[in-house]
């Protein structure tokens, strides 16, 4: 008997911890098993094997239990709503806050982010559109991107003559 009331309290215990991960529906299992161990504990008591162990063992049961119970009813019962997803930055304008070689910092919609351009070096100021967003960072293209200097033509941006 004493077996049986070890594993209906070990089910208890489980279902409650394992129900922080999965949901409130274990943790209704566990409220239930609860008292079906406490049914069982009660009927212990009442064939003569009345010890405190088993008192408090009832005891200890009878608060896990609606404890875990009032956990479940409560997930169950309350309505979850997902908040609304925020619009997604593919194709927002946005302006160069550092340097871009290739990665920077950006300012899209009034927000800083990290951010890398995919078609080469800009300078700050210069103007980009987002490509992706990805977690955190953004992938964006800039509009004019500097131009790194070739060999012997002395750097600059095409077409820019230069003086001197």
């Amino acid at each position: 008997m004493w077996v049986v009331a070890g594993v209906l309290l070990g089910s208890v215990l489980l279902s409650a911890l394992v129900g922080f991960h999965s949901g409130p529906h274990l943790h209704a299992a566990a409220g239930a098993i609860g008292l079906v161990a406490a049914g069982w504990l009660l009927f212990m008591a009442a064939d003569g094997r009345a010890a405190p162990l088993l008192w408090t063992l009832l005891g200890v049961d009878l608060v896990a239990s609606a404890g875990v119970g009032v956990l479940g009813w409560v997930g169950l019962s309350t309505r979850r709503t997902m908040p609304p997803r925020p619009p997604s930055l593919a194709g927002a304008e946005g302006v160069a806050v550092t340097d871009l070689s290739p990665e920077g910092i950006v300012r899209v919609r009034g927000e800083e982010w990290s951010a890398s351009a995919v078609n080469g070096p800009a300078a700050a100021g210069t103007l980009v559109q987002v490509l992706r967003a990805g977690g955190v960072r953004l992938e964006v293209w800039a509009e004019q991107p500097e131009v790194p200097p070739g060999p012997g033509d002395g750097g600059g941006r095409p077409g820019e003559e230069r003086s001197g």
